[in-house]
């Protein structure tokens, strides 16, 4: 067994990252045979983000199988425990931002394999060439205790199985021409800490009356390749990655197939830049998401100048939504906008896939038109596929605005604001400008009614609904029924 003790600075521009001293295997009986080495160790409090250890791989290994476990004492209450991730980057280097990387499981695996023709959910099948490897450990958080733990190598010998081509899933189904579309674009499977599978949520997603998803599994692209067969005429699926850092997390929505976007930096070390732009050159969308969770990294600290929108509603309706809808309409009173949606974020029962889900307006129900339209903010946010709305400001020569547009008009020209909804029985509406609420009405017991209003772009800058459920604890208002994007007044 080997157990290297040797630490020094991680000189490939990962930031806050240690490597440990490299493991080399003994000679195995057979050519066939297996080599398996042990590296045990313990980090102590405040260790950096990310430890990388290095292991070499000799020419013929046809399979690399890890595993790990790590002590998780008691710890006094309001103190983190020990949780430790874990992931592998290949002989191309542990480089941030390289070509390296072959897959990351996070905390939802204690063990993993590669090979060329398959590997574990959330790793690259693909050759095993000989050289350096490094299996890469995350201390998510670390007892006062320190967090030991216990790394196992295994290189299993022999004739490598051919590698398998993936296949992607179209970029273009079967749509209704331009049109409103629905879909929920942060969703989970067994690719990283998800518990179904693509086709569990390929089938929920039809079931919830829904036109598009996108998949984004944590901090790996793994998966893209699971969804080809499951894609159809009614379903267009598109691809991405949740990009988990430890300041927040962001969706690298509807990407190239095979896009890897790394996750390792801080909003300190000023990286993050770079990544966005890696997300729009491969065609997709910077979406921060759930930017004021309360869980241990997941509040969004890198700032809003490079999303392209903004995920303020994440699965059932709580506060920490209701602090992003507001801190996301203080910016639209600033004259900052970036354009609101809102996603499941399901990971397994009882979670419902497409509660809630964006509805965007797009000329066609393709991966291009769909992203455009989020872009644009033509787009609104609800609870379910039950739910349906339009708003529009109409001037009085006829002319329209609709979500995500502007209304150009003379400060003092009169407009009326009309907003149509169906499937929110009894629910209340508002009609919130830059200054609050300043229009309510309740909804027939049917669900369908007109609210009509009317402003001028001197009283109100922009005027976006929002449907409510009752208040349980008045005067908090109730939980959300569906939300728009603005329609901007005036100049």
């Amino acid at each position: 067994m080997s157990e290297p003790t040797r630490r020094t600075l991680l000189t490939t521009g990962v930031a806050s990252a240690l490597t440990l001293g490299s493991v080399s295997f003994a000679e195995a009986d057979t050519p066939d045979g297996d080599r398996t080495e042990t590296v045990r160790g313990t980090l102590p409090p405040g260790s950096p983000d990310f430890v990388h250890l290095p292991f070499e791989v000799p020419k013929g290994v046809r399979e690399i199988h890890v595993s790990y476990v790590y002590e998780r004492p008691a710890v006094p209450a309001g103190t983190q425990g020990n949780a430790l991730d874990i992931g592998l980057f290949d002989e191309r280097g542990a480089e941030l931002g390289g070509k390296g990387f072959r897959g990351w499981s996070g905390g939802a695996r204690k063990e993993f394999f590669v090979r060329a023709d398959d590997a574990t959910p959330g790793y690259v099948a693909g050759p095993i060439r000989a050289g350096t490897w490094f299996v890469a450990l995350g201390p998510y958080t670390v007892a006062p205790q320190g967090l030991t733990y216990s790394v196992t190598i295994t290189l299993r010998f022999g004739a490598a199985a051919p590698a398998r081509r993936p296949a992607y899933p179209p970029e273009r189904a079967k749509g209704r021409g331009r049109a409103w579309y629905r879909g929920d674009c942060h969703l989970h499977t067994v690719y990283s800490d998800g518990r179904r599978t693509p086709a569990e949520v390929a089938a929920l997603a039809r079931t919830a009356g829904l036109d598009f998803l996108t998949t984004t599994e944590h901090n790996t692209h793994a998966g893209h390749g699971a969804w080809a067969e499951l894609a159809g005429d009614d379903l267009l699926i598109l691809l991405g990655e949740e990009v988990t850092t430890r300041n927040g997390h962001v969706l690298a929505l509807g990407t190239d197939p095979g896009t890897f976007v790394d996750w390792r930096y801080r909003a300190r070390e000023n990286r993050f830049g770079r990544f966005a732009r890696e997300i729009r050159r491969a065609g997709g969308l910077v979406v921060p998401a759930h930017p004021h969770a309360t869980c241990i990294g997941c509040n969004w600290k890198f700032g809003f100048g490079e999303a392209d929108a903004v995920e303020v509603w994440n699965g059932p309706w709580t506060p920490d939504d209701e602090v992003s809808l507001q801190a996301w309409d203080a910016a639209l009173a600033q004259g900052r906008w970036t354009p609101a949606m809102g996603n499941s974020d399901a990971h397994r029962d009882p979670d419902a896939v497409g509660t809630p889900q964006t509805v965007v307006l797009a000329d066609d129900l393709t991966r291009e038109a769909i992203l455009e339209g989020l872009r644009a903010g033509r787009s609104y946010v609800a609870e379910s596929s039950a739910v349906s709305l339009e708003l529009t400001v109409t001037d009085g020569r006829g002319r329209t605005a609709g979500l995500g547009e502007r209304l150009h008009t003379a400060p003092d020209e009169p407009v009326t604001v009309r907003l149509t909804v169906s499937g929110a029985p009894g629910r209340t509406a508002r009609l919130v400008t830059d200054q609050g609420t300043l229009h309510t009405a309740t909804l027939p017991a049917e669900g369908v009614g007109t609210v009509e209003w009317r402003t001028t772009s001197a009283y109100a800058t922009y005027v976006r609904a929002e449907v409510r459920h009752p208040a349980t604890l008045p005067p908090l208002p109730g939980a959300m029924a569906a939300f728009t994007n603005p329609v901007f007044l005036g100049a």
